[in-house]
């Protein structure tokens, strides 16, 4: 899988912040020379006490110590006074913030006693969806303020208007609106100002009020949910502007004019994901000192210039998720500067320039999802040597390589789904030993593993090779990758030893073979943290061991399409993270253990084709969080549970080709993920595992539409009923109608009598309904008429009987989907319906079909045509003599020059040769 772009937004910034534009913040020592004033110190008491300080962040703010030695104050070196408070989130050891030394609660006005506080920054704190206190605004000393990503709601209080000498306002990424911003016309000072995420909408004039800041030099409105971009404005006094920041917003229009009156001295403007559309404009190329240009995930269209090789400054550069076409420009090849370059996701095309091998200094090249045509050949990568991140995915492009060539970079990610980097095995990747993500799926390698193969792939975190024809055996050797996906291969052999480090298996559809306990139980595979095990399809043997007790880590476990036998060991219990669980297609045969009810989060229950000849344990109907439920082909009798409408999160239940028999139950109602559509945040944790650039996702095999189809990527938005092939009897629940998110539902080949739910038609996302060979009667509700998505119907061999409703859906149908209702009349059959008073059938006869009906209506009309045309030019020779002098006269002097024309030719031609 391909980078996504906030992956690339992501690189952007971190470039940006640390490379470009990072701020010289104030170091956070103690002053050592210093004492702090009595007044302050309780006032910084006070101001802790309304904190909450889960981390001991503050720990150092003691009555007994210098306040100006606590954690996070400065103090004024000459007056002892309280000047600075650096309260931003700490950052661990690995340069990420420590989010468990948050500080929270409530911001006490005794900070007003600090009258010399010009520096406050609680950034990156958690003060759950508290408002920004207004009293701020009163501290006229504050020149800078960083309230940013710290879990401020509400509105923005005007009174920070008050803050004249305030030069820097950071407010971003908090859960904050405005009304209007007309009270920041005070803001004389404000050098450094950042809104994002903030809600602005309602501020129609918000461009004409920033543009009036004259020492402004950074602005960052980013996702403000602003409308316009005010093109008709013919100048914009923007003139100390060196960042613009206005990407997620809504402003789908062009880019306007005005942007040429910025200041020439512009080093980053990011204007992605505004539905902006028209082409590349003109004025940006007048930034000749630009060094962040992002204009990804937009409408963009036309060619990338040829003159954006004039910004020889430029550093990063994405223009991916737009429509643009044509080539990448070889003026590219100018950009010495160039660190980053994202044209993924667009509609270019042509060969890939060998000017790209220029850029000496690209750290990150993404050029995936286009429609490039020919190769990459050495000369694309001779001077690359910085190159860390390589992104080609889904393009039609080659690898020309010699066998031998050894690149100029070592990277540390590549991606080649879909490209064709074979067929031998891309001998190069030998010598990179810095990767760390190695994702070559669907890349035509057709070759044996080489020797070196299995060592190599150990220092690799995340490694994705499936989807190949790589053939080898699987050695003896200690797997360490955190992510190893061998997927849809020729490997063989036994299951791998796994190291520690090792989080995801999946040797699926391979031709791995020998006892699965074996491998489970294993001294060095008993400490491990295993999440993923799929090793489904392929010729494993043996019972399912006892010793899942090592494997407490375990959240997907696949063995489904294999050769197990024996029982389900009651140790299967032990793996309470356990979230999916399919067993499917063996020979697994007794009762499904109890012990498994302890597996509380189990979202996926596939255990079909087995031979378990037992009723289904009441325990599954307390699986609160099941989504899935397929227990088809295994041999199950008795009832169905009553108590299965208790699983309220159901999405997918399969219990066809069983004996189970009795009525459906009417509960089905309480099935409420069948009834509600999706909502926003919803998880489905146990249908999908997420990883670093990739995820492990459950797929299944169902019967929607009368064949079996795989549902991987879009098994989340199934929703199926399928209790087919059974022996179950009584009448169809009315209560079914009320599952109106439901999409396929089977019944069929049962003992169902009674008619269809009159209601049923309100069930408007049904594609598929089939109700055959039971023994089912009445009419066909007219409300079926209103299913507009039915795409598969099956009413056949049952009882139904009268005229079938007039739809646009049920006459497009086959015959074959009616017959074996011998009552049943009307469109698409051939029986004609009992025609009503004043109206005529529209069937010649009983048994024709309306084919037949079209042939006699064709033969009956050719012949009164024939017999009028025959008498209109017959009889009139007939009558009308001197029609037929006229009439013999153009026969002979036809004759005569048929004769004159051909035949003397021909004698002429004949005597010729």
């Amino acid at each position: 899988m391909g980078a996504s772009f906030e992956t690339h937004h992501m690189l952007f910034l971190l470039w940006f912040f640390a490379a470009t534009f990072s701020l010289n913040f104030f170091k956070v020592e103690s002053n050592s020379n210093v004492s702090c004033i009595e007044k302050d110190k309780q006032a910084l008491l006070s101001f802790k006490q309304g904190l909450v300080d889960s981390g001991n962040v503050l720990s150092s703010w003691s009555d007994h110590e210098d306040c100006c030695r606590w954690h996070g104050v400065r103090c004024d070196s000459n007056t002892s006074q309280v000047t600075e408070l650096h309260l931003s989130c700490p950052m661990d050891g690995d340069g990420d913030f420590n989010y468990k030394k948050t500080l929270g609660g409530v911001i006490s006005h005794s900070l007003l006693e600090l009258e010399h506080l010009n520096y406050l920054d609680l950034s990156w704190n958690e003060f759950n969806c508290t408002g920004i206190p207004s009293f701020l605004g009163s501290m006229g000393s504050m020149r800078h303020l960083d309230l940013h990503d710290s879990g401020f709601c509400g509105v923005i209080p005007y009174q920070l208007g008050n803050l004249s000498s305030l030069h820097y306002l950071n407010l971003g990424h908090n859960f904050l609106h405005a009304d209007n911003l007309h009270w920041m016309s005070s803001l004389s000072a404000i050098q450094y100002l950042d809104l994002s995420s903030a809600d602005l909408h309602r501020e129609v004039d918000w461009l004409q009020i920033m543009s009036k800041f004259p020492s402004l030099s950074e602005l960052d409105l980013n996702g403000c949910q602003l409308d316009s971009l005010n093109p008709s404005l013919g100048f914009v006094n923007f003139t100390s502007l060196r960042v613009l920041f206005l990407s997620g917003n809504h402003f789908n229009h062009e880019i306007p004019n005005w942007f040429s009156n910025l200041s020439t001295s512009l080093l980053g403007l990011g204007l992605a994901e505004n539905s902006l559309i028209g082409g590349i404009p003109s004025s940006i190329l007048h930034f000749q000192k630009l060094e962040y240009l992002d204009l990804g995930e937009n409408s963009l269209r036309g060619k990338i210039p040829d003159s954006l090789g004039q910004l020889k400054h430029l550093k990063s550069l994405s223009l991916g998720g737009n429509p643009l076409s044509g080539p990448i420009p070889s003026s590219i090849g100018n950009l010495s500067e160039l660190q980053f370059l994202f044209l993924d996701s667009s509609k270019l095309n042509g060969t890939v320039p060998k000017s790209l091998g220029l850029l000496s200094n690209l750290f990150s090249l993404s050029i995936a999802m286009n429609t490039f045509t020919g190769s990459l050949d050495e000369a694309h990568f001779t001077k690359l040597s910085k190159l860390k991140y390589l992104e080609i995915s889904y393009t039609p492009l080659f690898f020309n390589v010699n066998s031998n060539w050894v690149p100029p970079f070592q990277l540390e990610y590549v991606s080649t789904s879909s490209c064709n980097i074979g067929p031998n095995f891309p001998t190069w990747l030998h010598t990179q030993t810095s990767l760390q993500f190695l994702l070559l799926p669907l890349s035509g390698i057709s070759d044996k593993a080489p020797s070196w193969f299995w060592d190599w792939i150990s220092n690799i975190s995340t490694v994705d090779l499936s989807n190949n024809h790589i053939e080898g055996d699987v050695p003896d050797i200690l797997l360490n990758s955190t992510i190893l996906n061998l997927r849809s291969n020729h490997f063989k052999g036994r299951l791998p030893r796994l190291s520690a480090n090792v989080e995801v298996l999946d040797m699926a559809n391979n031709s791995i073979f020998g006892s699965l306990s074996t491998f489970l139980c294993q001294k060095m595979n008993k400490k491990n943290k295993l999440k993923v095990l799929d090793v489904s399809n392929n010729f494993l043997c043996g019972e399912l061991s006892n010793c899942w007790r090592y494997w407490q880590s375990l959240m997907h476990l696949n063995l489904g399409s294999n050769n197990l036998s024996g029982r389900i060991p009651y140790s299967l219990g032990s793996l309470v993270e356990l979230e999916s669980l399919s067993l499917q297609n063996n020979s697994i045969y007794g009762d499904i253990p109890s012990s498994l009810k302890r597996c509380s989060k189990l979202g996926l229950i596939n255990i079909g084709d087995n031979h378990f000849l037992r009723t289904i344990p009441l325990w599954i109907t307390k699986m609160t969080k099941l989504i899935v439920l397929r227990l088809r082909s295994s041999g199950f009798k008795g009832n169905i549970p009553l108590n299965i409408c208790q699983i309220s999160s159901l999405r997918i239940l399969d219990l066809a080709n069983n004996s189970l028999s009795g009525p459906i139950p009417s509960c089905l109602k309480n099935m409420s993920a069948m009834v509600m559509p999706d909502y926003q945040g919803i998880y489905f944790d146990s249908l999908e595992y997420m990883f670093d650039y990739g995820s492990y996702l459950e797929n299944l095999m169902l019967v929607p539409k009368g064949h079996e189809l795989q549902y991987e990527d879009n098994l989340k938005y199934v929703r199926i009923i399928d209790l087919s092939s059974n022996n179950l009897s009584g009448s169809i629940p009315v209560e079914i109608s009320v599952l109106s998110e439901l999409r396929f539902l089977n019944l069929s080949r049962n003992y169902l009598m009674g008619s269809i739910p009159e209601n049923i038609g309100i069930l408007q996302k049904l594609e598929s309904i089939d109700l055959s060979w039971n023994l089912l009667s009445g009419e066909i509700p007219p409300s079926m008429s209103n299913l507009t998505f039915l795409n598969y119907l099956d009413l056949s061999y049952n009882n139904f009987s009268s005229r079938i409703p007039s739809s646009t859906q049920l006459q497009s149908f086959d015959v074959v989907r009616y017959i074996g209702n011998p009552q049943l009349c009307g469109d698409p059959l051939p029986k004609c319906c009992t025609p009503r008073i004043g109206k005529s059938c529209n069937r010649t006869s009983i048994g024709k079909t309306k084919e037949d009906s079209a042939s006699s209506s064709f033969y009956m009309g050719m012949g009164v045509g024939f017999a009028i045309g025959f008498w209109g030019v017959c009889g009139g020779l007939f009558f009308k003599r001197t029609w037929r002098h006229a009439y013999f006269k153009f026969v002979n002097d036809t004759k005569n020059w048929f004769y004159v024309t051909t035949i003397l030719k021909v004698k002429w031609l004949l005597e010729k040769r």
